[in-house]
């Protein structure tokens, strides 16, 4: 039972602290990465520990002691992550390193130690359980079969039922709770008073996760997916924010449909294809809904089909951001697999479907944009948000040569110093074309049609093409974060 929950706690431990992460550095592959490396460096140096202490102290006294020790340290992990992380966001930024190092010592500092005496558990309880060297074979098998099983476990019931339903801090308590009984069931009755108080610490409310800089927190939440906030301004505004809080992904101004920010070019760029209001579109990152809201309003008429891999946000659209579209439908998938199986005949295609600062690797690959060629209608559109660095044009220099290979024609619209809209299509656009339909748009948005008439531009040359099998996306941006440091 020990080594099954010990299994069961350190890899339901590393989900946990990935999640954790998430609303400072985000959750990408490398965060990732950062984190699986580290419990394995951890496990295997507590492996090497265990092996050398089992062979001195092999009594079921010490293995329970240390369960116990391990048990606290993962219980504090919660309460002492939220501070220092905020601390180590605040340093690295001052840097601009990514998410990488700030993950990696994120990781170490919090997790290792903990992991590491979990990991000597295994070699202690397998010295204490042989009896004799023919049967070494047989008990070393069998207790790493079984906690294999217990990693397994812990592994499934933290991303299906403790994350989502208790919370990460919970979810830290509750593994906690289990060492600790696990524990007391070896030292004696005596001990109780460990689990009894990690009880009590599972009933404590847990309060605000993330604290604004500014403005109030009106929602925060762990979903399924992901950290997410809305924050109300002094202004009266509302941003979506999501993960570490980098960036807005939805923003509502009250009294108006217009954000004056990145959403406002996706009401006017499909134009520069031709003066008819788009019947349909699709909207890849639809967040708490602005550019749905906005159809809704400007062009009634239009069919939205938006997709948002957390379908959490749908809610969090009509209660914070006045999402009200009658002619919008709701798909809560993930961006591409659900355009694989999309009808198409779309007059304009939209993605905004950003993990700040990454861009997920399969929505920027010559593939993904062959299939969005297939699913429009003829004349139809692509709009891409670029994010970047202040001054770097890295990603939007790889997003349109790679969409050059699906698109005959690709520009660009510098719409903000960190944002760049990026156009493809098989027809012919232009300012031109965007310019001419202006008179006819709703009086609101003239004014930023023209804008983006005069900045409308073909793609900045260069670039390489990323492929299904190679669009090393997070590395491209974490060196451009790397060169802005260097830069400043």
């Amino acid at each position: 039972m020990l080594v099954f929950v010990v299994g069961t706690s350190s890899l339901g431990s590393e989900i946990a602290a990935a999640r954790l992460l998430a609303p400072y550095f985000g959750a990408s592959t490398i965060v990732w990465a950062n984190t699986i490396g580290v419990v394995l460096v951890a496990l295997a140096i507590g492996y090497w520990l265990g092996g050398r202490y089992a062979d001195r102290h092999a009594h079921m006294r010490g293995l329970c002691l240390l369960v116990l020790l391990a048990s606290g340290l993962i219980a504090l992990i919660p309460f002492a992550g939220r501070p220092f992380l905020s601390f180590s966001v605040d340093a690295f930024a001052e840097i601009s390193v990514g998410g990488f190092l700030g993950s990696l010592f994120g990781v170490l500092v919090l997790v290792a130690v903990p992991v590491m005496l979990l990991g000597a558990a295994s070699p202690w309880a397998i010295r204490i359980t042989l009896r004799d060297v023919r049967h070494s074979g047989e008990v070393a098998g069998r207790l790493y079969a079984i906690s294999t099983a217990g990693s397994l476990f812990g592994t499934m019931v933290s991303a299906l039922v403790l994350i989502p339903f208790l919370g990460t801090q919970r979810t830290f308590l509750v593994f906690a709770l289990a060492l600790a009984l696990v524990a007391t069931a070896g030292l004696g009755w005596r001990w109780l008073v460990a689990p009894l108080l990690l009880a009590g610490a599972i009933a404590m409310p847990v309060g605000t996760i993330k604290a604004a800089d500014t403005g109030r927190v009106l929602f925060e939440a762990e979903t399924e997916h992901q950290y997410a906030r809305v924050v109300e301004r002094d202004d009266g505004s509302r941003a979506l924010e999501l993960n570490e809080g980098q960036a807005v992904h939805s923003l509502w101004r009250p009294g108006s449909h217009l954000t004056g920010d990145v959403w406002d070019g996706y009401l006017v760029l499909p134009f520069a294809a031709g003066e008819r209001v788009p019947r349909r579109i699709a909207m890849l990152g639809n967040a708490a809904g602005t550019v749905a809201r906005a159809y809704g309003h400007f062009f009634p008429r239009t069919g939205v089909d938006a997709v948002e891999i957390d379908g959490e946000l749908f809610e969090v659209g009509r209660r914070y951001f006045d999402l009200d579209n009658p002619r919008m439908r709701e798909f809560a998938e993930d961006a591409r697999p659900w355009l694989a199986r999309a009808e198409g005949g779309y007059d304009a295609i939209m993605v905004d479907a950003y993990r700040q600062p990454y861009i997920p690797f399969y929505l920027a690959t010559k593939e993904f944009f062959e299939l969005v060629r297939e699913r429009l209608a003829p004349g139809g559109v692509v709009i891409v948000n670029a994010g970047h660095p202040e001054g770097n044009d890295d990603l939007e220099t790889v997003l349109g040569r790679t969409m050059a290979e699906a698109f005959p024609t690709v520009l660009r619209h510098p719409i903000e110093s960190t944002n760049t809209l990026l156009l493809g299509s098989e027809a012919s656009i232009s300012a031109a074309r965007l310019r001419a339909a202006t008179a006819a748009l709703p009086e609101e948005l003239r004014a930023t049609a023209a804008v983006a008439a005069a900045r409308l531009e073909p793609r900045l040359p260069g670039g390489e093409v990323y492929t299904d099998d190679r669009a090393p996306v997070e590395w491209l941006i974490d060196a451009s974060l790397l060169g802005y440091a260097q830069d400043g």
